[in-house]
């Protein structure tokens, strides 16, 4: 039997294995960690609402009349009033009939796509989903059908072949690793063409699109909008709180509610928690929010701007792949850029197939134009 320090020693060998860094700062533009100050490019906080005051005396608040945990899963006695109050705002935000919360992000991917698909339905995702859609088709026992990125040909023979129990398209509003946006209008042609389920995940869109910043979806209009049965998202990263969220028809939530285990069987997120994501996406949807983002799109511009003689990339999103190649190369580049006082973590295998290692860059509105000229400095000299 191969032991536990064989397997970490053949993921070392590879570049491939990691560590949990400790970070002894609050969350920001610069962060303490290893004993030092450095700028962070890691954080998808992309708004910098993780340090906003009210969203903070929000948390204090909802702990000082909630408590500080829910004691028990939502179908017990788990569903507090915060909770039901985050879900009715988000149902009306999105234009939804309804709207549930989640712990994390990945417990919201698990669960949606095994309450609403199984035996005798079909899944069909691209092939970038993100690692909690792909562990939610596997469970799900549905046949998994996988198309190349934003590839519409494959997709459409697919939804050609599909059989005749449901059949679930899953996409992501902005990839996470590429920091793309999905063909999403010519997706929802081809879902109403044959007569498929959308589930769209929001989570890095939430926040950077959108007149009240709702994403990509509300960006692109009503029409597709209303075409997206499954509106997914997460509150971790642009409402800088944490948990996830679907929204969509009253049924669809209620058979969620009914058969999704991952939901059915976890502890409810503490109350405070749906507090303090309440007022984030108040602050979102808001002309406060609206000033962030413009100050997140401004911080992009710079960016490309100061790295144009060095590589040319046009930002669709706050993730900016800075693509190396070998996974030891990419460590390489990441401790050098740490050595110089900036952290920007390496991407490697299995996260990205092989071969396509990569630094995964966030910018923020938070970021100082000192901030990126630092980070592109530091680029440029490697």
């Amino acid at each position: 039997m191969r032991s536990f320090d064989d397997e970490l020693l053949e993921l070392d060998t590879k570049s491939l294995k990691r560590e949990l860094r400790w970070v002894n700062s609050a969350q920001g533009s610069e962060i303490q960690m290893d004993g030092r100050r450095v700028v962070n490019f890691a954080s998808n906080d992309y708004l910098g609402l993780s340090n906003h005051p009210a969203i903070m005396q929000a948390m204090k608040d909802g702990v000082d009349q909630w408590g500080a945990g829910s004691a028990a899963s939502r179908l017990i006695t788990g569903s507090m009033t915060p909770h039901g109050e985050l879900e009715t705002y988000l149902a009306e935000l999105k234009g939804c009939e309804a709207a549930l919360s989640f712990s994390t992000g990945y417990s919201a991917s698990v669960a949606t796509v095994n309450a609403l698909v199984g035996m005798g339905d079909t899944i069909i995702l691209d092939k970038l989903a993100h690692a909690s859609l792909i562990d939610g088709a596997r469970l799900s026992g549905a046949t998994v059908r996988v198309f190349p990125h934003n590839g519409l040909a494959k997709l459409e023979r697919l939804l050609e072949s599909a059989g005749s129990g449901r059949v679930l398209v899953i996409v992501e509003s902005v990839y996470s690793m590429d920091g793309d946006l999905a063909l999403l209008e010519d997706i929802v042609e081809l879902k109403k063409k044959y007569g498929a389920l959308l589930l769209v995940d929001e989570a890095h869109g939430l926040g950077i699109y959108g007149k009240l910043g709702l994403g990509l979806i509300e960006h692109l209009g009503e029409s597709v909008s209303e075409a997206v049965d499954i509106h997914m998202g997460t509150l971790g990263k642009s409402a800088g709180v944490a948990g996830g969220y679907i929204a969509g028809s009253r049924s669809m939530i209620d058979l969620v509610v009914n058969k999704g285990r991952a939901f059915i069987y976890s502890t409810a997120p503490p109350p405070a928690q749906a507090v303090a994501a309440l007022k984030a996406l108040e602050i979102i949807s808001s002309s406060e929010g609206d000033s962030l983002r413009r100050k997140l799109w401004s911080n992009l511009e710079t960016f490309k701007t100061l790295l144009r003689d060095v590589r040319e990339f046009n930002p669709t999103s706050g993730i900016i792949p800075w693509h190396v190649g070998e996974a030891e190369d990419a460590l390489a580049l990441s401790n050098k850029l740490l050595d110089e006082g900036v952290f920007v973590p390496a991407i490697r295998y299995p996260t990205v197939p092989h071969g396509t290692a990569r630094l995964r860059i966030t910018v923020t509105a938070k970021h100082t134009t000192a901030e990126l000229e630092k980070l592109s400095t530091v680029l440029s000299s490697c």
